[in-house]
């Protein structure tokens, strides 16, 4: 079904209310998961913070009848981390007048720049990994160029910026789903009180920043969602903390395991 946005807009940056957006997206049954060759960690959840807008600039005095404005559309995590573990490929459907309207972007950062003078709704189609899941997510975004209040000219230095933000859950994520993300900064791992990590074997380049956006060139105007700041934060102390239980654990199944000292004879036995 379509998705319709809840959008926030700024004209120069600033930081933006969340509205609670949660989208939770299912994996069918495949015969990977039949076999057993792509186990699911039951009882936890994926959440994958994301965020997607424009930003537009006026062109000022190089503007034209047909080019008024550069804007940039895009897909990020909501603190600007490098989505690449969860996301395969973005899709953006632009308005037919463009040249090549259907233009896929494979690697991050998800975005792609234009120049035009109308405002349209752009089509955006999330597809993920095979192991993440096999439903892709679309998503509709309308592009600003101009600010709600158009008292006087319009400014060339500071944008529109139009965002949206949700939640991607993934239920009952596949164990080398989970490898990957469970110690990156992008997304949050929900499990019930209590619940013990599974322990799975590491996954080659988990570490590798592929199309971070921490220093994109436009962050200074991407919105601050400041909540969901917060939730990454408070899901990395608790990854930290769940690490530090398993090496203490595995410590003590170490010590455990080796030889026990005789204890000294106490000064109340006969000998």
């Amino acid at each position: 079904m379509p998705h319709t946005a809840i959008e926030a807009q700024v004209e120069d940056g600033g930081s933006a209310s969340k509205p609670q957006r949660i989208i939770k997206l299912g994996k069918t049954t495949d015969d990977s998961d039949k076999k057993g060759t792509n186990k699911r960690v039951k009882d936890i959840e994926i959440c994958v913070p994301i965020v997607y807008g424009t930003i537009a600039f006026y062109l000022g005095r190089k503007a034209s009848e047909s080019q008024s404005h550069k804007w940039t559309v895009y897909v990020r995590g909501a603190t600007n981390e490098d989505l690449g573990a969860v996301i395969k490929h973005v899709v953006f459907q632009l308005h037919p007048s463009f040249n090549n309207p259907t233009r896929i972007v494979e690697a991050p950062p998800f975005e792609l720049s234009e120049c035009g003078w109308g405002e349209f709704e752009i089509g955006i189609s999330i597809f993920f990994h095979s192991d993440v899941c096999d439903k892709h997510l679309d998503l509709y975004h309308m592009l600003k160029l101009y600010p709600e209040d158009e008292s006087g000219p319009q400014s060339t230095k500071k944008p529109v910026v139009m965002e949206s933000y949700n939640e991607i859950v993934f239920p009952d994520p596949s164990e080398c789903f989970f490898a990957r993300v469970q110690n990156h900064p992008a997304v949050v791992p929900r499990m019930p009180a209590g619940f013990s990590l599974p322990v799975l074997a590491p996954v080659e380049n988990t570490n590798e920043r592929r199309g971070d956006t921490k220093d994109h060139p436009l962050s200074q105007w991407f919105l601050n969602f400041s909540e969901a700041d917060e939730l990454l934060k408070l899901a990395s102390a608790r990854q930290q903390v769940q690490a530090h239980i398993v090496k203490l654990r595995r410590e003590l199944s170490v010590i455990d395991g080796m030889p026990q000292p005789l204890k000294p004879a106490s000064s109340y036995e006969c000998t």
